[in-house]
């Protein structure tokens, strides 16, 4: 940074008829890389943003589905089912909502990711070990979505809800 300093000095003494700046190697290729950054970084940002609008709904529609079904699942504690069970029923219904969205969109992903081949670096466009993370972690953005329902309806008191209906 210093040798940079003083080079910069120098050109700026030399007059108006010189090279009127200069720029290190590293900041040529900061600038040139510009665009690509922006796309990633907001490609990161509104991926971030469907997964966070996948979680809400699907979230609210499993409340909605425990709520909808709140008789059968107190006829179910009621006639002797397990909590742990009534929950794991809650949560493996989520985890078949976001499994079929995966089946349909890992295929949709593989046609669509030819169009930005040309953008990706380092990694190719059929990238198995990446269609794998993003599966995993839509899987297990969904286990967490479904875990708020799926212990309200382990709480549900069987005497209050068919009292309510």
């Amino acid at each position: 940074m210093a040798l940079t300093d003083a080079i910069q000095r120098t050109v700026e003494s030399l007059g108006h008829e010189y090279v009127a700046s200069t720029t290190t190697v590293e900041q040529e290729i900061d600038r040139s890389l510009y665009r690509e950054r922006v796309t990633a970084i907001l490609s990161a940002f509104f991926g971030g943003l469907a997964l966070l609008l996948a979680a809400i709904g699907l979230y609210g529609l499993m409340a909605y589905n425990v709520s909808r079904r709140s008789r059968e699942i107190a006829i179910r504690i009621a006639g002797g089912a397990q909590r742990a069970a009534v929950q794991r029923m809650v949560i493996t219904e989520t985890l078949a909502l976001a499994l079929i969205g995966v089946t349909v969109g890992v295929p949709c992903g593989v046609v669509s990711s030819k169009l930005i081949a040309g953008m990706l670096y380092g990694v190719s466009s059929h990238d198995p070990l990446t269609f794998l993370a993003v599966s995993l972690v839509l899987m297990t953005i969904a286990a967490i979505a479904g875990l708020v329902p799926a212990r309200r309806a382990m709480r549900l008191d069987p005497i209050v809800a068919l009292r309510c209906e």
